[in-house]
């Protein structure tokens, strides 16, 4: 199965539930592409509509692609190549290509979304075709809206840790190495 990561900047929910649009951040661009390169992702998405933001993310790329950096720093370089931006999520899908199963990420569950677990979406991904693709959605700011989570395929279970109270208030970085590792690692 060919899997794709795309990283939603808008539309988004602020920590009041009001839609916006959140920044890019340096450490996502960089630490996201390269969990995507260890776990043999096709491409991650940086999806923003803000002209402002994607002329960062190309300044940023360019530097890291060809410019300095990439004589710098080839293991970025290379993790850094997978790495494409769009205006919205239908522009990301539209450039993947093909019909992908499209799978949002959530810290709870959504009314109206069937939800899946790890282990069932791991034996999906195992075994799908080469010629299937997954698009794993994932949120900044305080989370999707229930509107784009509704127009997926499925929400994937919610991460949850060892903590008594059951926080699962964790940075995106960290929520995509998770899930990348329990769906295609190794153990």
């Amino acid at each position: 199965m060919r899997v794709a990561v795309g990283l939603l900047h808008y539309p988004i929910l602020d920590r009041r539930r009001n839609i916006v649009a959140t920044n890019i951040t340096n450490l996502d661009v960089h630490d996201i592409a390269r969990a995507c390169r260890v776990y043999g992702i096709e491409r991650y998405d940086l999806i923003q509509p803000l002209e402002e933001q994607l002329m960062v993310v190309s300044r940023l790329l360019e530097h890291w692609r060809i410019g300095d950096g990439a004589e710098f720093n080839p293991m970025r370089k290379t993790a850094l190549t997978m790495v494409h931006t769009a205006e919205s999520l239908e522009a990301a899908l539209k450039d993947w290509g093909g019909n992908p199963s499209l799978v949002s990420t959530h810290a709870r569950a959504v009314d109206g979304v069937p939800a899946i677990g790890f282990r069932d979406l791991r034996a999906k991904i195992e075994g799908a075709g080469d010629e299937e693709q997954l698009f794993l959605l994932f949120g900044t700011g305080f989370g999707l809206t229930e509107e784009m989570m509704r127009s997926c395929t499925y929400l994937l279970e919610p991460i949850r840790g060892a903590s008594k109270d059951d926080y699962r208030h964790l940075s995106v970085r960290s929520a995509v190495s998770i899930c990348l590792d329990r769906l295609l690692g190794p153990w």
